[in-house]
């Protein structure tokens, strides 16, 4: 079972044979798959899931917190499965890719930046766009 399954099922999620395919393909997705993009994947599997499928299930996953959606430049929006660990994102201008990362160093800045400011931070968000310097 998919971890994206596992997450379905302990939030009381129903699963069709439709969405558990979505949700195997997605939880095997080691990138930030769009819509499209994972209905391209999902069709390999079975041809008979439609587009608005995919969307409907996207959409009902996002709500119930399994999956989250990135809005990172470029126009479409970009899902992942809802990560256990905090992370952010490096996102590369020329290839698309996405590699997420940790700072700790970063994470101390932003909490003394709100501390400073007089506020408590309760969550962020950060993505980085940058082009990889040739060497």
């Amino acid at each position: 079972m998919s971890s994206i399954e596992e997450k379905c099922k302990n939030k009381g999620v129903r699963l069709t044979d439709q969405r558990k395919v979505i949700a195997k393909i997605m939880s095997e997705s080691k990138d930030h798959p769009d819509v499209d993009e994972l209905h391209k994947r999902v069709s390999y599997v079975d041809k008979k899931i439609s587009i608005a499928t995919v969307y409907r299930t996207v959409k009902l996953f996002e709500e119930a917190g399994i999956l989250e959606k990135h809005d990172f430049k470029g126009g479409k929006a970009r899902y992942e499965q809802s990560p256990d660990e905090h992370h952010d994102h490096l996102i590369d201008i020329n290839s698309g890719e996405i590699i997420e990362f940790v700072d700790k160093d970063i994470e101390k800045l932003q909490n003394e930046v709100a501390k400073k400011l007089g506020y408590k931070l309760v969550d962020h968000k950060l993505e980085l766009y940058g082009s990889k310097i040739k060497k």
